[in-house]
């Protein structure tokens, strides 16, 4: 079972990301707020757990949650200051967001460039430890899953609908065969014998 809070006394929001290492689309940011006695048996790091159960989990976290909020950066914008720096930002726009100040973020991970005025504690593998950040994971998951769906509609042949814009074989096929699309990262490597693509 995840931890139910960090057990700082202070209200407590979980932040996960999804997306950092895909070749097209957004990355996508999540924080939930829980109840301190919130606890589901289903609940877990959504790379854990089925598709279907994460469609479950994301319903019942927006139903119990004391606030969630759901943030994205662009590919333009991963392209100007990186990855990295668009994970954070990310996070920073759901903070910004919330409709209950949190007194405390618990980001999954090692690094987190800190949110003016809410101290923070970065958390390894926080996913699959405490229940806000699990529920942060599954709702940008989600969120991103069904944006790269819709995104896979207009511009077919990538197979987003599966990969989400991963670097899967097909999807490094398609980008040889068909070339890139407005939502590709420029400043990913997205074809490992490519010198440069015309953008």
């Amino acid at each position: 079972m995840l931890a139910s809070t960090f057990g700082s006394g202070k209200i407590e929001a979980g932040l996960d990301e999804a997306g950092r290492g895909c070749l097209a689309g957004p990355v996508v940011a999540a924080a939930v707020i829980l109840p301190v006695d919130f606890e589901h048996p289903l609940l877990n790091d959504s790379k854990k757990i089925s598709a279907k159960k994460r469609e479950l989990l994301k319903d019942i976290i927006k139903e119990h949650a004391l606030a969630y909020a759901i943030a994205e950066v662009s590919p333009e914008e991963i392209d100007k200051i990186n990855i990295l720096n668009a994970s954070f930002l990310a996070m920073h726009r759901c903070v910004e967001q919330l409709s209950v100040q949190p007194e405390l973020l618990l980001i999954d991970g090692n690094r987190f460039n800190p949110y003016p005025s809410i101290p923070h504690e970065c958390i390894i593998k926080g996913d699959g430890k405490y229940a806000s950040i699990a529920a942060a994971s599954i709702l940008a998951k989600t969120y991103r899953d069904e944006l790269m769906l819709k995104f896979g509609e207009e511009y077919p042949g990538y197979g987003w609908e599966k990969n989400a814009g991963y670097p899967t074989k097909q999807h490094r096929a398609a980008i040889k065969e068909l070339g890139t699309t407005p939502h590709h990262r420029s400043s990913f490597k997205l074809l490992p014998e490519q010198t440069s693509l015309p953008f």
